[in-house]
């Protein structure tokens, strides 16, 4: 299989399509009458009502990386039965290596990205016993007027990395932190940013650039 590898700092785009999302949101239903398990949002009252939402965006994630590299679609949101999937949403190997791949899906209202943006892991997750993540790949979504829901794959995060402190950087809980709008939030555990420019850019296929909405974009 052909792949193509980007330079840091870029990042792919594709339009999602509709059987994708009945897919995640089938899932997400299961999830609800049947996983009755803790989110790591529960703690904020202002969160805890959008847990479909939140579970759908990260149901889609799954399915979009699924379909972009040919692996299983997910049978189930939020983890197994029991609702805990140890941080291996998919077990990638190769000749030489093993990649247990946990998901990391979030909703913008653009798709334009800046290098300055972050993706936030709660250090519990990241240090969670029993814990199989090896990296974390992180999807962004966001709605186009023209092309509907657009998918931004932006890459891997080494774990190792984050841990020993290579990239990223730990917030403690109780961090009041200011967006680049000025509005202000703070972290209700301990929390490690980590900037879009530290990710490193997916692989291309072949196959991927056949897919409806494929472009190249770069972090501004």
């Amino acid at each position: 299989m052909e792949q193509t590898v980007l330079t840091k700092g870029s990042y792919i785009q594709i339009s999602i399509g509709e059987n994708q999302r009945i897919f995640a949101r089938e899932l997400v239903e299961h999830s609800l009458r049947h996983h009755h398990v803790a989110n790591i949002w529960d703690k904020q009252n202002d969160k805890l009502s959008q847990t479909r939402m939140m579970r759908f965006t990260g149901s889609l994630g799954e399915v979009i990386f699924a379909d972009c590299y040919h692996l299983p679609r997910p049978t189930k949101s939020f983890g197994a039965t029991d609702g805990q999937d140890w941080g291996q949403d998919f077990l990638i190997k190769s000749e030489e290596h093993s990649f247990s791949v946990d998901i990391k899906s979030m909703k913008r209202r653009t798709g334009l990205l800046g290098s300055d943006y972050v993706l936030n892991i709660p250090s519990s997750q990241l240090h969670k016993a029993n814990s199989k993540t090896s990296h974390y790949f992180c999807i962004s979504f966001h709605q186009c007027p023209t092309e509907g829901t657009v998918a931004s794959l932006l890459g891997f995060i080494d774990k190792v990395a984050l841990e020993i402190g290579e990239i990223g950087t730990l917030y403690k809980s109780g961090t009041k932190r200011t967006r680049s709008d000025g509005t202000t939030f703070t972290f209700y555990e301990n929390t490690y940013e980590v900037f879009f420019r530290d990710i490193d850019p997916p692989v291309v296929t072949n196959y991927i650039k056949r897919l409806p909405g494929f472009r190249i974009c770069a972090l501004k």
